[in-house]
């Protein structure tokens, strides 16, 4: 456990009308940010916030969360999850700003950092950073929608300019954003360069708001620094929380790794994943969580290869099983740079 870093998250954090107890949160994740994962999260603790995986907003309002694969969770979470929509129109985002409302969650995410082609070509996501003044626009309807405490998640932009990025933070903060979440990345960027964590400073800077850092967190060290260097007031972690679900307990909390932890964690993955999706659902996501999973272990990518290789659940299992009969050698740090 490191206390210096302990001391940093365990401290209240208003964030519009409402309060969270530790300065950690599960940023968005497509797919990863699933309703399983997320109950794997909370059976370790640790966290103040939850993302969910983005959500279109046109479907939010009539999604029925009982046969839904991305609009479902467990009523135990509402008080901590903050729910991701993206969309371009201010109306829709509205709409489904009130149903996220009415469902009792603890906010409102709005994506204006996801640059995947197929959402971009929607001028969706990153792509409204091209048009100031209508992602401006789009918080300020949600806003006028929503009482909840509302977030803007948002890239550098679609050029290395800093300047740019802090004139957004000011029109999202001025439009009624209760908190940002900054990844300091461009938007063509999909990993190839490191964040500028220098960048998060500046937004901090700039606003009056709270500003969750993200980017290239890999252990508590890099938490540490982030929040030292930058002063920004909580930090957003992705892909280490895939890999390691148990690093917010062990960063807050002080949780104690095992050498049995990670297959453990593996298995009853597996299992909650069965719980909640169907069968051929569920064996993807166990592939997407094991292409970040295995950056834990030196030889990970073979353990990778043969659980994207297996046809079913059960295969996935004796893979699992088979892997950790002998304690595999760990990574110094986990290897998640090739990531994507």
């Amino acid at each position: 456990m490191n206390p210096a870093l302990s001391q940093l998250l365990n401290r209240p954090l208003r964030i519009g009308p409402s309060r969270i107890a530790t300065r950690l949160a599960l940023a968005p994740m497509t797919q990863l940010g699933n309703v399983a994962f997320r109950r794997l999260l909370a059976e370790f603790g640790g966290f103040g916030l939850l993302f969910s995986e983005m959500c279109s907003a046109r479907r939010v309002p009539s999604e029925n969360r009982d046969v839904s694969r991305c609009f479902c969770w467990r009523d135990e979470e509402r008080s901590h999850l903050v729910w991701q929509i993206f969309g371009n129109e201010p109306a829709t985002m509205a709409a489904a700003a009130q149903r996220i409302e009415d469902e009792g969650f603890f906010g409102v995410d709005i994506n204006f950092g996801c640059s995947v082609k197929r959402i971009c070509a929607q001028n969706c996501g990153a792509d409204l950073l091209k048009h100031p003044d209508h992602a401006a626009r789009i918080v300020s309807a949600v806003r006028a929608a929503t009482a909840l405490p509302l977030f803007v998640k948002f890239r550098t932009g679609w050029r290395d300019d800093p300047a740019f990025a802090v004139d957004m933070a000011r029109r999202f903060e001025a439009a009624g954003a209760d908190a940002l979440t900054f990844h300091p990345r461009v938007s063509p960027d999909r990993r190839s360069r490191p964040p500028k964590w220098e960048y998060i400073g500046r937004i901090k800077e700039a606003v009056s708001i709270p500003v969750f850092g993200n980017g290239n967190v890999f252990d508590a060290n890099d938490c540490l620094r982030m929040l030292q260097t930058t002063g920004c007031d909580g930090v957003a972690v992705a892909r280490l929380a895939v890999a390691q679900p148990w690093c917010f307990a062990q960063w807050a909390d002080g949780l104690a790794a095992t050498p049995a932890l990670h297959r453990n964690v593996a298995l009853r993955y597996l299992a909650l994943l069965e719980q909640y999706f169907d069968p051929v659902t569920a064996r993807r996501r166990f592939v997407r969580f094991t292409a970040y999973f295995a950056g834990n272990f030196k030889f990970g990518h073979h353990l990778y290869s043969r659980i994207r290789a297996a046809a079913h659940l059960a295969e996935q299992q004796d893979i699992i099983e088979a892997f950790f009969t002998t304690p595999p050698a760990l990574a110094v740090k986990p290897n998640l740079s090739l990531v994507h």
